[in-house]
């Protein structure tokens, strides 16, 4: 008759259930951490950007410049839509002259060309990419939804002014042009109808 065979004393059994445990909570949390960041990540790169001007982004500014330099810049403007939204995005100015330092407004225009509501967003760069840090936005209706009843037409200004130390960069003391390029996208079909909802037909 066989003898049964003795089971590990709990003893020897809590240190490795533990460790089990640990590495499976471990796991866990990195899983949702990257999961996290992943839906983080576009916002916190879009903020980075505008802190910092990277990637040719303009810099959101809270107040004027407190100087002017005797040194202009051409301003140009590029206006796009992408994603087969129903829009006619214009440029009410092709370009501006502007003094370094000086606050400076460019109105762009958009129209809804479809015959319902339709909702989109504006993202924006600047060429030369080393300019991005430079051009300071005091106003402007990048980032934010804009819905258009059917056939409605508004303006959109954008505030703004170049830094003077535009003039102290090795990268941009001896460029005299820039070019700032908006393109509007369309949000997805499922959040057209629900941001449609709050703007009456005109």
């Amino acid at each position: 008759m066989s003898q049964p065979v003795p089971s590990e004393p709990p003893s020897a059994q809590d240190p490795e259930r533990r460790r089990n445990i640990r590495v499976a909570t471990i796991s866990a949390a990195v899983f949702f951490g990257m999961i996290g960041v992943a839906y983080a990540s576009v916002p916190l790169y879009r903020a980075f950007c505008q802190l910092t001007g990277f990637d040719g982004t303009p810099r959101r500014a809270e107040a004027a410049s407190d100087r002017q330099l005797d040194r202009e810049l051409t301003v140009r403007f590029d206006a796009n839509v992408r994603g087969g939204l129903p829009w006619r995005f214009t440029s009410e100015q092709t370009s501006q002259q502007a003094r370094i330092g000086e606050t400076k407004i460019a109105f762009f225009k958009v129209t809804n060309t479809s015959d319902k509501p339709v909702t989109a967003r504006a993202t924006f760069n600047v060429v030369p990419s080393q300019a991005g840090q430079y051009f300071q936005k005091l106003q402007c209706f990048c980032f934010t939804d804009q819905t258009l009843a059917p056939g409605a037409t508004v303006d959109m200004p954008v505030l703004y002014y170049i830094d003077p130390k535009w003039v102290d960069d090795i990268d941009t003391k001896g460029k005299v042009e820039v070019t700032l390029s908006y393109t509007f996208f369309p949000k997805p079909e499922g959040e057209q109808a629900v941001a449609a909802k709050a703007v009456p037909r005109v």
